[in-house]
């Protein structure tokens, strides 16, 4: 009964609240009148004429202004309709809709109805954007009224809007945006080391360079000095040229940029990598497990791409530092064209710094001779070194519509050397003269045909050249050229069977042609040897999820038909698997297989005088003097994460076969023999990390057991030049609010090497020239390897849109020398000497960055 009773008493008062708010309302409609119609009321009581057009006036509505005199009732007509009216002459006025207009807006949730603040707000079709406020909210003053609005913020959907739906009101109208959901499972990728830095569910590592944070020893992104952080990655000669991924030599890993194969990697001779890290988004390596969709390069794949979306803002960049300078930038032509491009130049030729100084010592030494009687031979010796590298890139990137987008890549590097060599002891004088350079083209289409199928088409051209002239004591000349041409037709589709089965298929027609030229004058000698392969390759490759991902599977096969116009024509099948499944809940194994295959190989002069810093000539597989390089890799891993820490271990297999002496880097008594064999690696791969909001600490250790198998070579079973049987990395980063720190310790056991014989029968005589008497092949090993780096990084905003960074970094902190070879001679006193290359001395690096 009561609530019977209140329930009455809320309807009449609702309908009492009604009923009193009617005249109100009544009064507010009766003063809003028809603007048009006011118009004609003011045409006949002043006696004038308003000409406008009709859809301007349509549905506008206004509160009659409450004055007597025309200018006050115009002036009050414009405030309320933001209409522009002009006075022709005593009798005639124009209405007409501004072309600039001002507007304002509150950004909110659609759900929640809460302010977004720091959504972007964009006015396509020219430069004006800004972010909202603290409290959602935005004012745009001056703007074409037929332009349009992007905004967008983070996990929302991007909403386009009309300014002429925005303009002529009095308040400030709430625009909604949608939140982007998406269902989320279980994560199964692993974030460790440090920011931006991840390993993917296909056991790949992904490098996020843009989040990347501060790696001991890096005073930069560099995308091949990064992946040298990782277990069972490691460069023995401390180049970024010569990357030894599981005991694997550098020609054994594919290097892709946007999808275009690359033979030439590195700077000042491996130094620095040639690839620009700050338009580069993303880096993902294989180590085993590979895809399909890739083939050549028996030991890994890394493969690089930069930014691939058309952004409304101008973003980009420049820095300088001890060795070069660089300048990057992406800004967008409209709404479906950008530009993207970077640049860099060396200041070597023109600047001598710490950091040029210490390059240039571990570039061109063959550092330290020591004579029989272990003493050091002082050579005198004067260099004049002039030395520039640069490297450019360039992307336009269209979007023909939303489904189908179109890329155009090109990318060019060159190394340039002038080299002087005097021994004042002797007045022997060598001059070399050496340019290395590496040209890419290529046209990638990616198309979108339905909600199921897309397709990847990849066309490009790739030409390096090595060219080098050196000049011996003004009597004799050596000639050296190497040109490698690539042309490429890559097709990928995939079709998405269910949201959990996907069906990828593609073929790829490559064609390599390879020259080597040697031409010497005394004695007389040249050599022109030229090739050309072509690989026709399809391929088929399923993908499996299950639900929850508690199982996540890959398998395919991908088919080689290899053709040597010269020699040979072969099939080779190359089956891969990828299983990844979950044991417990924080723990996940997985199991993973390949066989791949290459058919380019560099080989490596070291007697000849190849400026002696760059010795390595790509060649093409003929089946005679070099087969066809195949491998096989099976590897079973373990991966734990709880709570920020993380623990990985993996065991390896991995055989490959179709090596030779002369692509191995010998220097003992296989030098020149040419042999062929194998090699096989047995390896484990250990990493735990601990990361915190401010702090991540590591501790990575790699077990290699690197063999070669050569039939002809007595014994046949002897240590591989690249079997490094323990390497360890301590290391640690912190962040101190913008000031970043980073320490890391890098050990590892040294190298094999093959010494001469004890006492008189290390040197033969009986041969002319003197040879020099060698023990069993790697049967030395030189000293263990350690090294501390250090870098530092500070960022700071200049302006609002402006932010600087200074970084420092300095390599082998405590300047420990470090032997990363040893080899023999025979001097011109027929004894034996001995040379000893060493590492990197103690070497600073600074550098000065803006991004914006």
């Amino acid at each position: 009964m009561a609530r019977t009773l209140r329930s009455t008493l809320v309807k009449i008062l609702f309908s009492l609240f009604f009923l009193l708010s009617i005249p109100s309302i009544l009064a507010q409609e009766e003063n809003e009148v028809s603007l048009k119609s006011y118009l004609t009321e003011l045409e006949s009581k002043y006696a004038i004429k308003f000409s406008f057009v009709d859809e301007d006036l349509f549905g506008v509505k206004i509160t009659v202004p409450n004055f007597n005199n025309l200018n006050s009732i115009i002036t009050a007509l414009e405030t309320q309709t933001k209409l522009k009216i002009e006075k022709l002459n005593q009798r005639y006025y124009t209405l007409t809709k501004s072309s600039l207009v001002s507007i304002c807006a509150n950004v909110l949730d659609n759900y929640a109805q809460n302010t977004i603040p720091g959504a972007t707000v964009e006015v396509l079709g020219s430069e004006i954007a800004i972010v909202t406020d603290s409290n959602g909210s935005f004012s745009l003053n001056d703007i074409p009224r037929n332009a349009s609005l992007k905004v967008r913020y983070l996990g929302y959907i991007t909403r386009y809007i009309a300014i002429d739906d925005l303009a002529d009101t009095t308040e400030c109208t709430n625009i909604l945006l949608d939140e982007n959901l998406e269902r989320l499972e279980e994560v199964v990728v692993y974030e460790f080391l440090t920011s931006g830095l991840v390993k993917q569910a296909d056991a790949s590592i992904t490098l996020n360079t843009a989040e990347l944070g501060i790696l001991p020893g890096l005073i930069e992104p560099d995308v091949l000095q990064s992946v040298q952080a990782l277990p069972g990655v490691k460069s023995i000669d401390e180049t970024v040229s010569d990357i030894n991924v599981r005991g694997g030599t550098n020609d054994q890993n594919l290097i892709l940029w946007n999808r275009i194969k690359m033979y030439q990697s590195g700077h000042f001779f491996g130094l620095i990598s040639a690839f620009n890290p700050y338009l580069t988004d993303k880096v993902t390596l294989y180590k085993n497990g590979t895809p399909t969709n890739y083939g050549d390069g028996v030991s890994s794949v890394i493969s690089m791409q930069t930014k691939d979306d058309i952004e409304g803002l101008f973003v980009g960049g420049a820095g300088i530092n001890l060795i070069s300078g660089d300048v990057y930038g992406q800004f967008p032509i409209n709404d479906k064209v950008a530009f993207q491009f970077s640049a860099r130049r060396s200041t070597t030729d023109f600047l001598n710094t710490p950091t040029y100084n210490s390059f240039t010592e571990r570039a061109f030494q063959d550092s330290e001779i020591q004579n029989q009687q272990n003493q050091t031979i002082d050579e005198n010796i004067d260099r004049d070194v002039t030395f520039l590298f640069y490297d450019f890139t360039a992307k336009l990137l269209y979007d023909i519509n939303e489904n189908q987008k179109l890329r155009l890549n090109f990318i060019g590097m060159t190394n340039d050397l002038r080299y002087i060599q005097t021994n004042t002891n002797t007045s022997e004088t060598t001059q070399s003269f050496l340019e290395q350079a590496n040209v890419s083209l290529g046209l990638q289409l990616q198309s979108q045909w339905n909600s199921k199928f897309s397709s990847h088409l990849n066309v490009y051209v790739s030409r390096y050249d090595l060219g080098a002239e050196n000049f011996f004591n003004n009597n004799q000349l050596l000639i050296q050229e190497n040109t490698v041409i690539e042309n490429a037709l890559k097709f990928d589709s995939t079709y998405a069977i269910s949201d959990r089965l996907s069906w990828g298929n593609g073929y790829q027609y490559i064609e390599t042609g390879i020259t080597n030229i040697t031409d010497v004058t005394q004695p007389p000698f040249d050599s022109n040897i030229r090739g050309v392969i072509r690989i026709h390759a399809p391929y088929s490759q399923i993908n499996y999820t299950s639900f929850e991902n508690r199982l996540i599977a890959s398998g395919g096969l991908r088919v080689n038909y290899i053709e040597n116009l010269d020699t040979f024509s072969k099939w080779l099948l190359e089956p891969r698997l990828n299983v990844n499944f979950r044991l417990a809940k924080n723990l996940r194994a997985q199991l993973l297989g390949e066989f791949k295959s290459q058919s380019t190989n560099q080989v490596i002069d070291l007697e000849q005088n190849f400026l002696g810093v760059e010795k390595r000539r790509w060649i093409l597989s003929d089946e005679n003097e070099l087969p066809i390089t195949r491998s096989k890799q099976g590897s079973i891993g373990l991966n734990y994460e709880k709570n920020s820490f993380y623990v990985g271990l993996e065991a390896f297999y991995k055989k490959v076969e179709g090596i030779s002496t002369r692509t191995q880097g010998f220097q003992n008594q296989n030098q020149f023999s040419g042999e062929i064999g194998e090699y096989d690696v047995k390896g484990l791969e250990f990493l735990i990390n601990k990361r915190g909001s401010n702090y991540s600490t590591w501790l990575s250790y790699t077990y290699n057991k690197n063999d070669y198998n050569f039939d002809s070579i007595p014994p046949n079973l002897f240590p591989n030049n690249l079997d490094v049987r323990h390497a360890i990395t301590l290391a640690g980063t912190y962040n101190i609010k913008k000031l970043k720190l980073g320490l890391g310790i890098n050990y590892r056991t040294g190298k094999p090497f093959t010494a001469p014989q004890e006492g008189d029968a290390a040197l033969d005589t009986t041969s002319f020239p003197n040879r020099i008497n060698y023990e069993e092949p790697n049967s030395s090993r030189l000293p263990e390897y350690l090294r501390v780096d250090a870098s530092a990084n500070y960022g700071f905003n200049i302006t609002r849109r402006l932010k600087g960074s200074a970084s420092i970094s300095v390599l082998n902190l405590t300047n420990r020398k470090n032997i990363l070879n040893q080899y023999y001679r025979v001097s011109e006193n027929n004894e034996i000497e001995t040379v000893i290359n060493s590492s990197l001395g103690i070497t600073p690096n600074v550098s000065f960055r803006v991004k914006f």
